[in-house]
């Protein structure tokens, strides 16, 4: 009789370990406004309030990148939280994978989530355009969308003698804002849906603004505006 308890008692323990570890490695689906993010993770330590975070951001900003950029882009997004990943965030497919570790060292830096759910809305997929480009729009996406930017100490850097309009990110971010602001504004509306449509040639920003990008650096380069 004390074996047939104990084991009852095992059985228990294990069925509720097992549900346990279920629901720690399962998603979380939440839905909003006609969107869904399905949201798992396999650090079990991951800070609960952090993850609200994520979750929030997406659901304050993507909303509005979709319906600026692309009506069309993807309603159901998937974020996975990776211990094993150890860059910052990638995304592919509609997947955004963030890396626990950066992420809990740098917990305001929370418009990482702007930037990568840009990829999404981008979908160039094997895009004939610059990869700097690509990183460069979604890195002026973050700048114009971002809500906790400032709180980050993220900012568009300076002009600088060294840099050039394909160094991607902020760098080209930068130079964008500058195009958009002083040369021709919806400039990186048409990029973007070039990129998309995987028409982008050796015409294009002559096609969009009238110059080469060649010549527009040159003439940022000059201007060495502050950021407007």
């Amino acid at each position: 009789m004390y074996f047939s308890i104990m084991t009852k008692i095992a059985l228990i323990f294990l069925i509720c370990l097992i549900g346990q570890t279920a629901f720690a490695a399962g998603d979380e689906i939440i839905k909003k406004n006609g969107y869904t993010l399905i949201v798992s993770s396999n650090d079990a330590h991951f800070d609960n309030a952090l993850k609200e975070k994520l979750i929030n951001t997406f659901f304050t900003v993507y909303p509005g990148i979709v319906k600026e950029y692309n009506k069309k882009s993807l309603k159901k997004v998937r974020f996975f939280i990776d211990t094993a990943y150890h860059g910052v965030a990638a995304t592919d497919n509609g997947r955004v994978v963030f890396s626990s570790a950066y992420m809990t060292a740098h917990p305001g830096d929370i418009d990482v989530v702007t930037h990568e759910v840009m990829h999404i809305v981008q979908d160039y997929g094997d895009s004939n355009g610059p990869g700097w480009l690509t990183e460069g729009i979604a890195d002026y996406v973050r700048n114009e969308h971002g809500i906790a930017n400032e709180a980050a100490n993220w900012r568009l850097p300076a002009y600088k003698a060294t840099q050039n309009y394909d160094n991607a990110y902020r760098v080209t971010a930068r130079f964008l804002l500058w195009v958009e602001t002083y040369v021709k504004k919806g400039s990186v509306k048409k990029l973007d849906g070039i990129m998309r449509k995987h028409t982008y040639n050796d015409n294009t920003w002559k096609d969009v603004t009238g110059k080469s990008v060649d010549e527009l650096w040159k003439e940022y380069a000059v201007a060495s505006p502050p950021a407007p």
